[in-house]
């Protein structure tokens, strides 16, 4: 039994056809069926036969489809750590939500690097719907922030996804207590916030997350402004240009000391969590699980809580980024 033979009846037992699977290998059918003869005999048994243009696996089959899937993902993924092993030991891609990244990627990483010797990590802020794709294509090695929604296991890289919650949130609408909305008293339907600027940050209210999943669930389509940070959205809210879906322990000290007012909304605040998400645990760097087991710790609560600000989001080309730690 060779590594090539298991790669190839597992790509076979997935595409349920030899062409197929020929196909995608580059390689003749006759070369698919000499690597599957040979693993047939191997193990004594013929893992599938022929049926209805394709191919139906027999028990034996089934149950060496999984582990042919699981030897070649080691593989790889030994393959890749190697590979990246001299260049890139304590580097670390990470890609977050705005959100997260905005509020509380600075200090966490900055107490992950002095707790961790070697670590050196790069932020990049993408959308909450492109996670799951950007860590299945190995462009990231840990996504912060909104949980990521492809599915656990995808059928072209067979990839799971681990997300882990650590820290959880709440939204309020907020308002300038001179504004129109904050003298109203509860309780508030959203529908009354119609026609009013709603402010958020660069990402604005993405239907992924628990925010837009609660629009979406009263049937409230806003009127949304996004600028360049949440603190810019604040500011905005702060002059008495509109509302905004603020997170709570960033604006419990201006709405207990009056500069902002907390509008009674049904349905608020919104509970959130943010997530931090990789590879499964075989396949993801010793790195990515090294951080994703210390956001969950007390010390890194604490961190994202406290008062003051990141380093803040740059822009560079397309993107944005978070400054570089190491």
């Amino acid at each position: 039994m060779t590594l090539g033979q298991l790669r190839t009846f597992a790509l076979v037992a997935r595409l349920g056809s030899l062409h197929a699977a020929a196909e995608d290998l580059g390689v003749s059918e006759p070369a698919v069926s000499s690597a599957l003869a040979a693993l047939r005999q191997d193990l004594g048994d013929p893992l599938f036969v022929r049926a209805g243009g394709g191919i139906a696996l027999t028990p034996g089959g089934r149950a060496l489809a999984d582990y042919a899937q699981d030897i070649v993902g080691l593989a790889d993924q030994a393959r890749w750590e190697v590979s990246n092993a001299k260049n890139d030991a304590g580097q670390l891609k990470i890609v977050a939500t705005a959100p997260f990244a905005e509020h509380a990627a600075g200090r966490l990483l900055d107490l992950f690097t002095k707790r961790v010797p070697g670590a050196a990590v790069d932020v990049v802020v993408e959308s909450a719907e492109e996670l799951g794709s950007l860590l299945q294509e190995r462009a990231y090695d840990i996504a912060l922030g909104a949980r990521p929604t492809a599915p656990s296991r995808t059928a072209v890289t067979g990839l799971r996804i681990e997300a882990v919650p650590f820290l959880r949130y709440q939204r309020a609408v907020v308002a300038a207590p001179g504004h129109p909305l904050g003298q109203l008293h509860g309780p508030v339907s959203p529908a009354q916030l119609l026609g009013r600027p709603w402010f958020a940050g660069p990402a604005g209210i993405q239907e992924t997350t628990e925010e837009g999943r609660w629009l979406s669930s009263v049937g409230v389509m806003p009127e949304i402004i996004r600028l360049s940070s949440e603190t810019d959205a604040l500011a905005a809210v702060r002059a008495g240009e509109g509302i905004m879906l603020a997170l709570g322990h960033i604006v419990r000290a201006e709405i207990q000391a009056g500069t902002l007012v907390r509008l009674p909304v049904v349905g608020t605040p919104v509970p959130g969590l943010w997530w931090a998400s990789t590879l499964d645990h075989r396949r993801t760097t010793t790195m990515a699980q090294t951080l994703q087991r210390f956001v969950s710790t007390a010390d890194a609560t604490a961190a994202m809580v406290a008062p003051g600000g990141s380093r803040g989001l740059e822009r560079r080309g397309p993107k944005f980024h978070v400054a570089l730690w190491s």
